[in-house]
Formats: structure tokens, sequence, C-alpha cells
């Protein structure tokens, strides 16, 4: 199958504010992206480079003023949902690959370390296999309690057990977080989701965040929020936590009045996607007009 994918920003500033954006794809994933294009508008300089984790990012100066800055793919795919694998080990730490043991340690928006108690009286007698960490999944899913307007950038994985309100980013933070206090190597991870083979739902399409924990000598696939297996998952960032994946890193105060997001499976009926490109040359135009 093929998913068409991307977003638009609008962003307004009253000067120049350097920024950091990850939309585009990592390199790395399975999915083959067989069309993208990139639009700024009005044109200012980008630099793209691969960041410590191995996530793409732009790297520009929002120049002062309204500024548009628009991403759109084209993703070849299997038509397969997560897998999985019920007898994939839980690995002692010993057995654990160098580069993965990063993933067991806390970080800024994951206190691993202050959950180790909670986390193994909950858990640990659970097999020492997959279902350790579906056990997890399961504990998350039925304590949060989705909303928009319940999170903020700094929200902490401790903070959201104690509040039991969040976004998908949260449910992540929060399974990440009782995955690594149990010695289980977990990575905060985020992309496009559509919906497919689901009941499409009536909000605006968002991004999508959930984890990936090592089991089985490999990395897998869970997500907390919707807490079943789904098909067309594209990985734009994957790290520690929400601060290492920030979709936006503006060094200094910037506005968002606009923000949309695409990502649908290409059928006859359903082409996906934003306007038509045709568009795109419009507010071109109307950028380079603009006094």
């Amino acid at each position: 199958m093929r998913v068409r994918v991307g977003c638009e920003f609008g962003w307004d500033t009253d000067g120049e504010v350097p920024t950091v954006m990850i939309v585009r794809p990592r390199p790395d994933i399975e999915p083959k992206i067989v069309y993208e294009s990139r639009w700024l508008g009005p044109n200012v300089p980008l630099r793209e480079y691969t960041d410590a984790f191995g996530n793409i990012c732009w790297r520009f100066t929002l120049p002062g003023g309204p500024l548009t800055v628009r991403y759109d793919a084209v993703v070849e795919m299997p038509h397969e949902a997560d897998p999985v694998v019920p007898d994939a080990k839980v690995h002692p730490v010993d057995e654990l690959p160098d580069d993965v043991l990063v993933f067991t340690l806390p970080s800024r928006l994951v206190e691993s370390d202050l959950m180790v108690e909670r986390a193994w009286d909950m858990f640990g007698s659970t097999p020492r296999t997959w279902a350790r960490v579906q056990a997890i999944c399961d504990f998350v899913h039925q304590h949060i309690t989705f909303g928009y307007g319940t999170s903020s950038p700094t929200l902490t994985a401790a903070q959201v057990l104690e509040t039991g309100k969040g976004v998908c980013r949260d449910f992540a933070l929060l399974a990440v977080a009782l995955c690594r206090a149990m010695n289980i190597p977990a990575r905060y991870t985020f992309g496009y989701l559509p919906d497919i083979d689901v009941p499409v739902e009536d909000v605006p399409m968002d991004f999508a965040s959930w984890f990936e924990a090592y089991v089985g000598g490999r990395w897998y696939t869970f997500d907390a929020r919707f807490n079943v297996p789904r098909v067309g998952r594209i990985v734009i960032g994957r790290g520690r936590d929400a601060v290492d994946v920030a979709l936006s890193t503006s060094y200094g105060f910037a506005r968002l009045p606009k923000f949309v997001v695409w990502a649908d499976e290409i059928t006859a009926e359903r082409p996906g996607g934003p306007p038509p490109e045709e568009d795109a040359d419009a507010l071109e135009e109307a950028a380079r007009k603009r006094p």
C-alpha cells in the first residue's frame, strides 16, 4: 500500500528565531519513501543534519513575520500490523548490547529511578517475556485518561502517573518509565499514524507517539494509548524521551497559528494529503509579494 504523510507549520515571529524541526521520516525505516517535497515560504536557508539518535533534523532561522514550512511524502509499505511475539524474552541486563543500555536509564522526562519499587510491586510476578511489557501497556492504557489540553511540554512520566491524564506523548512516557524501572530497554518514538483498518476519529489528524521495547533480541513497537496492533506507522524520531525528538525547538518566542498534519492511505477514493500542489505555487507567489 501507499500512504501519504506530511505537515504544514505556519509560524509567526517578531524577529529572527533559530529553529530546529523533526518531521521527515527516518532514513532507516523499513517503509520506502517514493516521493517527498519540502517547501518554505518565504524561502529561507535550511540545513539538514542527523542527530545523535539518527533522526533527520532541519535547522533554519525564522526571519520575522509569517513563514510557512510544509513537508509532503508518499511512502510505500506492506499492509501489515505491528508484530506480536509472545515468546520474546526480557533479557537480563548482562545480555543487553552496549548501545541499548542508554535506554535503561532515567532521562529528563522519564524518572524511572523513582518508580522502581512501584513497578516491581505491580509487574514483578509477570513472566519475563513479551507479557511483561504488555502488562505495563495494559496498566497505562487503563490508568491514563486521554484528553487534549491535559498535557504540556514539561510534563514528566511521574507526573502523568499521579494525575492520570495525558495525550499519546504521556502514555508513551509513562510506559517507557515503567519498563526502564524493570530494566527493560525502552525508547520513545513518534511519527505518522494513519487511520487504517480502524474507525476514523472525528478529530483533526495529529502526529502520534508510541514506544519501542527491546525484547527477544530486537526492538518491537508497543502503543499504550491504543493498546492494539496498528497498520501504517511511519517513524520520524526515536530518543530517550520527548525532549530528544521534539517536533520543533525554537530558540526564542515563536507563535504557531497554523498546524496541520496528514496521514492517509492512498486509494482511488482518497488521494490523501494537503491541498493540491498548485496551491503551494499560489502561496509562494503571495510570499514573494508580502512586504
